[in-house]
């Protein structure tokens, strides 16, 4: 039986309070994030990391001290591998923080699997996420000396599993409305700086796309909506508009809001604290009836049958879901695929 190994991948986050700051370094020291010569680089992520480290360090004492991405990301890939089976091992690896692409793909290359398969657990793909992973990912296998052959899955922004999952948590959150109460969907995502889209990431588009499919699911009424960004920076322009102008907003027209974390597939300091403390105290002084989050996919059932479909077609037919609704990187028919700066 041939062996297949999944690589499932995300940002990753500091397990303790000590590990915020070389996180943060970590972070702003990646060339797809801040886009300036090296040495320049260098000395900023330095500089932002010890600034940011006090502030951070308080975000995550609000939700333990520790990010919960690592055991949350170990549920999902428990649940994968179980899906997938015989022939199949489910490896985890971080862009930011333990485990690093070496140390994963050192475990990948004692293994030794016959291909390898990465799978984002970033369902929309962006140069800053998918594609920085992927050039760490490279590096790391060769010096692991791993040479076998290996898929990239690129995105899936409206596979069927993920947006199901999504539309009827949604239609639960409305639900617990009362009865007659205007409310507003806020498909709210991570942001980027405008300057990134524009450079031709495809990031914004492909958050639209997810949005739009999760819409189009929902049994609840639900034509007011926006799409909107959180988690901004510095003094760059990001994506807008911004989630916390939009809560401002709705509570001047005196609806009810929604928020559906559409770019995060598990719970973080960005829905546990953001959204959760940072924005439902906004939305209760912008006066906000009604703040409802709508938890992230986890590791629901539905979900994680979803990426195992993804990652079976990938191995078996050289494609991504049935359904053809993610871009082809297997076959260098994806637009994500094209190297933007």
């Amino acid at each position: 039986m041939s062996k297949t190994a999944v690589v499932i991948y995300n940002l990753g986050g500091p397990d303790r309070p000590e590990a915020v700051r070389p996180f943060l370094k970590n972070l702003f020291s990646d060339p797809m994030i801040l886009r300036v010569p090296a040495p320049v680089r260098w000395l900023l992520a330095r500089f932002i990391s010890w600034r940011r480290a006090p502030v951070a360090q308080e975000i995550y004492a609000q939700i333990g001290g520790c990010s919960p991405i690592l055991p949350e990301t170990k549920k999902q890939r428990d649940a994968l591998k179980a899906e997938l089976g015989d022939g199949y091992r489910v490896f985890i690896s971080m862009r930011y923080w333990h485990p690093f692409a070496d140390e994963t793909a050192g475990d990948v290359a004692e293994w030794a699997p016959d291909r390898v398969i990465l799978l984002p657990l970033y369902p929309q793909f962006s140069t800053t996420t998918t594609a920085s992973f992927t050039l760490a990912w490279y590096r790391a296998a060769q010096k692991a000396g791993l040479s076998v052959p290996t898929a990239e899955i690129c995105c899936w922004p409206d596979v069927d599993g993920f947006i199901n999952v999504i539309a009827s948590r949604t239609d639960e959150a409305i639900a617990k409305l009362p009865d007659g109460q205007p409310y507003r969907i806020l498909f709210s995502a991570h942001g980027l700086p405008k300057k990134i889209v524009e450079s031709g990431d495809p990031y914004a588009s492909q958050v639209e796309r997810t949005s739009a499919a999760v819409l189009a699911r929902i049994k609840s009424p639900h034509a007011d909506h926006v799409v909107c960004y959180q988690s901004r920076v510095g003094p760059l322009e990001w994506l807008q508009p911004y989630t916390e102008d939009e809560i401002t907003k709705a509570g001047a027209e005196g609806v009810a809001l929604v928020v559906v974390p559409v770019a995060f597939v598990s719970e973080h300091s960005e829905t546990l604290v953001e959204l959760d403390i940072e924005y439902a105290k906004l939305a209760l002084e912008a006066g906000v009836a009604h703040y409802v989050r709508v938890p992230t996919v986890s590791a629901d059932v539905a979900f994680i049958e979803a990426l195992a479909d993804v990652v079976k077609n990938t191995a078996e037919n050289g494609t991504g879901p049935a359904n053809g609704t993610f871009c082809d990187s297997v076959h260098g028919d994806c637009p994500c695929l094209n190297k933007v700066a």
